[in-house]
Parts: C-alpha cells; structure tokens; sequence
C-alpha cells in the first residue's frame, strides 16, 4: 500500500538536546517496570481526558512528570562508558517505544536520542548495533513518518548502510540494520523516488547472494545468511509495496524467475519468506495488468504443492505444520487469486488483512512492535493512517452503545483502503520518471 509523506506534526526544537544526567536509584529492571506502568495507566487516557477535579488534574501532571524524568534517565543511560549500561538503557527505550506513544516528548528531545544511537552504531558491540538499529526505526515510527522522521533517517542512514554490507559485522545487527532501512524508508521518505531506488538495490544486494547461480545451483549458505537474506527480502518485499507500475514491471521481471528457484532453499524460514513475496509480487502484478501470468506458472504451482504438503522427518514439526499453512495459502492464491482473509482486533475496533500487500505491511510494523503494535493501531496517527483507521476514536458510553456492525467495519475498512490506494498510486506515477 502506498505511503504518502505525513506533515509536519510540531516543528520540536532543533537546537534542544535534552539529555540530563542523573543519578542512578533503581535497578534497569525495575526502572522497565516503572515506566511501563506510568505509561499503561496514563497514555490511554492522554487523548481522552475525563473531566476531574483539580486534585486529580494534579495527580495526572505529577504521574506524567514522574515518567518523564524516568524516561529522561533511560536516554542519560544510553551515554554511559558501561556498554552493559547502555545496553540496558535501549533495551528500556525499545520496550517503552513499541508499547506506548510518546510523539511530544521525542520530538523535543530527538536530537539527543538520534546523536546516542548514532554513537552505538558506530561503537557498539554488535549486540548494541542491533538493538540501537531497532530503537531507531521505533523512534520513527514514534514521529510519525514526517519532517522529524525523515532528517533521522537521511543522518542515520550512512551508518544503517555500512553495517548492513560489513560481512565482518555481527549477523543480529546487520539484520536488524536491514529491518530499519526498509522500515524507516517506508515511513518517513516514501515520496523521494531516489531514495527508495537506492534502498531498493542495497537490499537486493544482500538477498540476491542466495539466488542460483547461471547452471541453476543454489550456493550453498554461510552461517547466519539465510536469517539475514530472509530480513533483507522482507524489508524489501515492503518497500516494492511503494513503487509505480513502471517499476513494479522491471522488478517482477528480474526477481520472480529467480525467487522461484529459492523456493528449494535449506532454510524453511527463507523458503517461507519468498514464498509470501512470491504471492506478494504476483497480486502487484495482477494489479497491474488483469490478466498477468507468472513465467512457467505450473512449474511453480508443482513446487508450491510439494512444499504444501511436505511431510520430511528429519524438519521440525512445527517447521513443517508453518510451512505447509503458508504454502497452502500461498498455491491457493497463485491458482484461484483468493486470499483468506484475517481480522485483527484492538480495542473496540478491528483491522481485516485481506491481501498480500496489507499482510506485509502489518506484519513489517507486528515484527518491529511485537505485542504493542496494537497500542500503536489505537493511538498512533500514522498506523492508523496507512490502515485507513482515521482519527483515534473517543469512547464514551454513548460510541459504546452504538457500535457499527463488524460487517460494517470491514465495509469501511476496505473502501478506505482501496480509495486511498487509488489516491496514492496516482501521486506514485507522477513519480515514475525518477523511478
């Protein structure tokens, strides 16, 4: 689904770096906790504020105060000579960030945060890069893919490139770079066509290590390079949901053929990830053209059924019950062009899946989130944007007493959806000559 640029949302302060020291009081655990609980008991309310009496108004200020300085001492954290400290600090920051939405706080301090990740990007271990690199791609999400997002983005990008292509980096933190390029190209500069080119070929050049080679011959996989080819194809697959048709045509004309071929990987993991992008790059090109037909299509369909129904010993048995779901809806789609369809709920309020694309966009920010990208559906504008949810809704008993119908909801959601597909296409077109 195509993202357009958010707006500007606060102009923040530039010039502003926020970060204090303090002194450490708490353990990091506990400090975790701490600011999980603020944030659990206040963020819901921040965008529906009862009215109260003027104590409770205190006690609300006086909470959100609290987690602010405790925020205030994970960032300080993140300065410290300890690399244990530092570490401790993010993993902190990560949890915070993928479960609540803290938009006016980091935009005033940003700067800060961007200028520590940077420094453990570059001085990190690689467990620190890989942490740092996932951070920063929460902090984006955070700001809401504008002006904010994308001025990190191009600062952070350099370093997100170099660790990604160091064969010598650690494998958990070139995958993780691979994520945050992909993720944070998806929201914060979608409509600068060269950046997206560029960060279209880097991620090509990584995965494409595991395409045959001219006899046809898989090479045989390095230690780590099949977690790392899978993130680099699936932060790709997600940026691919970006291009206009001009480009779209190129692409499935180079990577199809061949990602059929890896369909015979050793990796199940990797096999499943082109298989989805295989389903993925088809439905974008049935867009296109109504009648498109896949190259050899019964030579993929074979392949899909006998990984449809692959019952191998010697792989796992989760392994196999995974690969045979996916595979199954995978050939089913290939041959009747039907997606089975699946509803996420948060709150009062549900999201329906229903098709290729929709499912790699929910599953990019569900990786990067884990279980709070369902806060994030529920309050966060650019979620809700990109999923046709409109503005964070308020409840108050008279909403609850008349909820639309769930079939009235996925009416909603679909229309909204396709039209501002529709809408977005044409704004990718115009962009198709620098494509």
């Amino acid at each position: 689904m195509p993202r357009s640029k958010k707006g500007k949302r606060g102009s923040g302060k530039p010039g502003v770096r926020n970060g204090v020291k303090g002194e450490m009081g708490a353990s990091d655990d506990e400090l975790t906790s701490d600011v999980l609980s603020h944030y659990s008991s206040n963020s819901e309310t921040a965008s529906v504020m009862d009215e109260g009496t003027g104590g409770e108004q205190v006690d609300e200020q006086t909470a959100q105060e609290q987690t602010e300085d405790k925020l205030k001492q994970c960032i300080d954290n993140l300065m410290d000579k300890s690399s244990k400290t530092r570490l401790a600090g993010l993993e902190s920051l990560r949890q915070v960030f993928s479960s609540r939405l803290l938009y006016d706080f980091l935009t005033e301090r940003r700067l800060t945060v961007s200028d520590c990740l940077e420094r453990s990007l570059k001085k990190g271990s690689g467990e620190e890069q890989a942490v740092a690199a996932t951070v920063f791609t929460l902090l984006c999400i955070q700001l809401g893919g504008g002006d904010e997002a994308e001025e990190g983005f191009k600062m952070l990008r350099p370093i997100l490139t170099a660790i990604l292509i160091d064969n010598s980096a650690s494998i958990a933190a070139r995958q993780s770079c691979a994520r945050a390029l992909g993720m944070c190209c998806y929201v914060s500069t979608a409509e600068e066509g060269e950046d997206l080119v560029k960060s279209l070929a880097l991620l090509e050049s990584v995965f494409m290590a595991s395409y045959p080679n001219r006899e046809g011959v898989l090479p045989t996989p390095k230690p780590g390079s099949p977690g790392l080819h899978c993130s680099a194809l699936q932060a790709w697959s997600l940026l691919v949901t970006l291009c206009p048709a001009s480009r779209l045509t190129v692409l499935l004309d180079l990577h199809l053929p061949k990602l059929q071929a890896c369909l015979q990987s050793s990796d199940v993991n990797y096999r499943i990830a082109v298989g989805e992008t295989i389903a993925l790059l088809v439905e974008l090109g049935r867009d296109i053209e109504e009648n498109f037909e896949v190259e050899d299509s019964d030579s993929l369909c074979e392949c899909l059924k006998s990984l449809a129904t692959d019952g191998n010993k010697h792989r796992a048995k989760n392994d196999r019950r995974k690969q045979r779901s996916i595979f199954r809806e995978v050939l089913h789609y290939i041959e009747n062009e039907d997606f089975t369809e699946e509803r996420i709920r948060f709150g009062v309020e549900s999201v329906y899946i229903d098709s290729w694309m929709r499912r790699r966009i929910y599953d990019a920010f569900k990786e990067i989130q884990e279980s709070g990208v369902s806060h994030h559906l529920q309050f966060n504008p650019l979620l809700r944007d990109i999923f046709g949810l409109g503005p964070p809704l308020i409840l108050d008993a008279a909403v609850k007493a008349n909820k639309i119908s769930r079939f009235e909801k996925h009416l909603f959601n679909s229309a909204a959806f396709k039209a501002r597909t529709k809408q977005r296409a044409k704004v990718r077109d115009k962009r198709a000559d620098v494509m």
